[in-house]
């Protein structure tokens, strides 16, 4: 979340969520570039029904186009006052002076208006109600210090709307704006740092959603800071340079004088929107804050997304989110906001199958082509039109469909743009089936989806603020979003359109679609080979601006413009690639460190991979996971036990403790065979290399290696600057994570190790994180590892060319244990925050987060159950595709701190804080 220029919260794509029911000012109730300049408390005095007296105490807002006030008891409603249906504005004098030296000192003012706008009366978000007069209304400044300036303004912004050309308005309201810029400047007592040196200040506008708030811009050698004109909502926004990770030029009123700035590195929602009075000041600022990144962010261009797409590195909402990014979309800008494909085109059956492609809508048409009934009239139109040509009255993207489909979370988004009305109910976002089929039948209606159909967060579709939106024909009130058969409620809907975009048909399909918006099919005779052409004013470049001289008609064009909708900038003007999307058969078997990406996608492993002897076997113990039952139990260490590893044979039991030791233990005659102590710090982990090396981690930052044949420690890597936390092997390679938030990986050839030779352990790489490592994990094949840091972040990476696939902030507080699916599809977490996570590989979106009343300390699982120990003490086993915890089985008398699984998932050990480790075995 974060807070846009209104001060309300937003969702992921930056529209406001209006939680607060209160009758609250904010810069929604403004009109359509207009501005909100100074502020003054005030007593609103009138005389009620009963002939009364009464005094209101709120705060007057004088904006470019209107004065509102807002009085103090939020029950009472805001009052809009027009200018331009303002006839009188006079100051009112204080006839009551008691000084003989202020006799015509003024001490408020007295409006006459024909009508005025009443806003949130009774605190509900609802439709503007008219009070038309002519009427006057008095009102009585509290600083009557200030009261000449303010009539001065109110006198200076009432000439303006009175003005006959709509031009020669905006032609005053914009030197009274650059006015009052000029007399002010940044305040450098704002800066966070009394080193930082400003390198540039000027004027700009912050901009959200249908506002622009004007005000002062400063950047110095730290921070980014943007001051407003009217300190609202707050007195200076601050970015830090060294928290930003992506910048972008925007095209803002068709004008090159946008700078968007991004401190996340896959958000669609940017932590700031610039726009600037001239293109100098931008691209100033902009080289600045780029030279100042260039040395430690990666410029990423649509062609880097296309081949990170396509090996499967993101997913298909990823790299459209991506997209709209680069194609000047933003969720500030109604005009251009994200624009996402319809997937579905099934709304009527009582299940939805992903498997038929009739599911699907043809991603290779533009929606005014899929119905070829209605394309026939339109392409006859079009071929008697005169030049310019376009096939379709209507866009696919615009204010009013981005609104059409959030005003459920968003009312005062539509009122802003509506005049403070909603649209007739009948018009409105009703039904999922209702609206796919107006796309497909409708004369004017071609629109398509916007991020929020494929996202986690159900709230445009409910009516969770019970907005009065109308009825509709037949006396139907208009409520929530009538749901598709299909759909088991909201949350499950947005599932099932997540499911529906990153299935297979669309990830084959997907190229097709970005060829029509953001390829080659966008334009020129493909475009109409492809039924895809639109009104010439949509188009970058489709208007000449320089080229017109008259402000009015300049005006009209541009509004025009804004209000009907924008193509996104061109990307690709070749056909797009299509996704790699390869069948593996015997992975397990046949995956060599030399496979290339382009053979070998992480993510996309087929049905039949792993199979081998022990499948079912490991079916059948994992169908009777909650039939465990204690064999032996022993007490063999001083402190918490942190690492189990069993010998091939499985009789030498090798343990791992926080008491500093590495015990070896005999199954067969339950007594314990060796203890040694490597130096006087825990050991955190161990492996067993074949049955003749012991890998132990250390938290006094190595590694040991310990020779079962020879009794004694063969050799120690020094290999961090801090606590080793957990080791992993696989194919000569050994991986160490550390809390110094690096993993590492040594080639350390096996042959070496069980000989007497010392250092054979080389660094290939190192695997930088944000935060200490605290667990690891590889995939089955050793193609792909998972790390989890103290900050709850989990890491993916592709380890045939050592890159991180996904960087996934998952957790409140440390990971404790983190492991592939044996099918290398899904990484499962388990936090500090009491939650275990599933995580998608192949997109790194979270598909499952479920949560529990203790912290889950280790864990074992195979896709679709789960075996991990507890804080407590207990076993949990976790039926995923269920999302619950189907058994409770008592353990340790401490925390479960490390458990081991043999490959048959048929013999269990745990080790616990309570020193103890426990042998476990399936009763069937």
């Amino acid at each position: 979340m974060m807070m846009n220029n209104n001060g309300a919260r937003t969702d992921s794509c930056g529209i406001a969520l209006i939680t607060n029911l209160r009758a609250e000012f904010t810069l929604l109730l403004l009109d359509l570039e207009e501005y909100f300049f100074d502020h003054h408390r005030f007593y609103h005095v009138f005389t009620d029904s009963k002939g009364e007296k009464r005094t209101t105490k709120g705060s007057l807002k004088i904006c470019s186009k209107s004065l509102i006030f807002e009085p103090d008891q939020i029950a009472e409603p805001i009052l809009k006052f027009p200018f331009r249906d303002c006839s009188r504005i006079e100051e009112i004098e204080d006839k009551n002076s008691s000084n003989p030296f202020e006799e015509n000192r003024i001490c408020g003012i007295c409006i006459t208006c024909h009508q005025i706008c009443l806003i949130k009366e009774q605190s509900v978000v609802a439709p503007y109600k008219i009070e038309r007069g002519p009427k006057d209304y008095f009102f009585k400044i509290e600083d009557t210090s200030k009261a000449e300036d303010v009539v001065q303004s109110l006198l200076q912004l009432h000439r303006a709307s009175q003005l006959d050309k709509l031009a020669d308005q905006i032609a005053m309201v914009t030197a009274i704006l650059q006015s009052r810029l000029a007399r002010t400047s940044f305040d450098k007592n704002r800066f966070q740092n009394v080193t930082e040196r400003p390198h540039m200040e000027c004027e700009a506008e912050m901009v959200t959603p249908l506002v622009s708030n004007p005000g002062h811009v400063c950047i110095t050698d730290q921070n980014l800071y943007f001051q407003p004109l009217n300190s609202y909502p707050e007195t200076v926004v601050q970015i830090m340079l060294h928290d930003v990770r992506r910048i972008y030029k925007r095209r803002h009123g068709l004008k090159p004088l946008g700078l968007e700035i991004f401190c996340t590195e896959n958000d669609l929602c940017s932590d700031i929107y610039l726009k600037f009075y001239n293109s100098k000041d931008r691209d100033e600022l902009y080289y600045y804050m780029a030279t100042f990144l260039e040395n430690h962010i990666t410029e990423q261009t649509a062609e880097s997304y296309m081949l990170q797409w396509q090996k499967g590195h993101l997913s298909n909402y990823q790299y459209l989110l991506h997209l709209n990014n680069l194609a000047d979309r933003s969720c500030n800008d109604l005009s251009q906001y994200p624009v996402f494909p319809w997937i579905i085109a099934d709304y009527t059956s009582s299940e939805l199958d992903l498997s038929n492609p009739k599911t699907f809508r043809d991603l290779g048409k533009p929606v005014g082509a899929l119905n070829k009934e209605r394309l026939d009239r339109l392409l006859n139109r079009y071929r008697e039109m005169p030049e310019p040509k376009f096939m379709y009255g209507s866009h696919y993207s615009s204010p009013g469909y981005v609104l059409f489909y959030l005003v459920r979370v968003a009312p005062e988004y539509m009122l802003c743009l509506q005049n403070g009305k909603f649209d007739n109910a009948d018009r409105m976002f009703n039904s999922f089936a209702e609206t796919w089929k107006n796309c497909l039948e409708g004369a004017t209606d071609f629109k398509e989806l916007i991020p929020e159909f494929y996202g986690t967060n159900s709230s445009f579709i409910v009516n969770s603020l019970k907005l009065d939106l109308g009825k509709r024909q037949g006396g139907k009130t208009v409520d929530s979003v009538e749901l598709p058969a299909w759909a088991l409620g909201p949350d499950d809907f947005l599932q099932k359109n997540r499911d529906a975009l990153e299935s297979q048909y669309v990830s084959e399909h997907l190229h097709e679609w970005i060829d029509l918006i953001f390829g080659y099919k966008q334009r020129g005779s493909e475009a109409i080979a492809a039924y895809n052409v639109f009104h010439p004013l949509t188009y970058e470049g489709g208007v000449d601006w320089d080229s017109i001289k008259d402000p009015n008609q300049k005006i009209a064009m541009l509004t025009q413009i804004l209000e009907f909708g924008q193509t996104p900038k061109q990307l690709f003007i070749s056909p797009h690639p299509q996704r790699i999307m390869p069948k593996f058969q015997n992975l397990s078997r046949g995956f060599s460190r030399g496979t290339s990406m382009t053979e070998l996608s992480p993510g996309c492993l087929c049905e039949d991979s792993f199979e081998d002897l022990t499948e079912e076997s490991r079916k059948l113990a994992w169908s009777n996971i909650s039939q465990l039952c204690i064999v032996y139990q022993q007490k063999i260490h001083k402190e918490a036990v942190t690492g189990i590893t069993v010998a091939s044979n499985g009789v030498s039991v090798f343990t791992t403790s926080q008491d500093s030791t590495l015990k070896m233990f005999s199954k067969e005659t339950k007594s314990l065979q060796r203890s040694m102590s490597f130096s006087n710090m825990a050991l955190s982990s161990c492996l067993l290399l074949g049955s003749t090396t012991v890998v132990c981690s250390s938290w006094d930052n190595n590694v040991y290696f310990y020779s079962v044949a020879y009794g004694r420690r063969h050799d120690t890597l020094m290999g961090h600057d801090d606590a080793v936390s957990k080791v992993c092997w696989f194919n000569d390679h050994l991986y160490t994570s550390s809390w110094d938030s690096t993993v590492k990986v040594w080639r350390c050839a096996s042959a070496d190790l069980s000989t007497s030779r010392k250092n054979c352990c080389e660094l290939i790489a190192e695997l930088e994180h944000e935060a200490g490592v605290n667990t690891i994990n590889l995939n089955p094949i050793g193609s792909m590892l998972v790390s989890g840091n103290k900050e709850g972040t989990i890491s993916i990476w592709d380890l045939t060319n050592l890159t991180i696939l996904h960087q996934i902030p998952c957790h409140l507080g440390t990971i404790n244990d983190v492991a592939f699916s044996p099918d290398s599809r899904h990484v499962l977490s388990a936090g500090e925050d009491c939650c275990l996570k599933v995580i998608d590989v192949q997109t790194g979106m979270l598909i499952s987060s479920l949560p529990s009343d203790q912290q889950q300390r280790c864990f074992c699982w195979d896709g679709n159950s789960v075996l991990s120990g507890s804080e407590s003490g207990e076993l949990l086993v976790w039926d995923l595709i269920a999302a619950k915890i189907t058994k409770k089985i008592l353990a340790h008398s401490g925390a479960v701190t490390c458990m081991w699984m043999n490959e048959q998932c048929s013999s269990i050990i745990t080790g616990g804080d309570d020193k103890q480790i426990i042998f476990w075995k399936l009763q069937y």
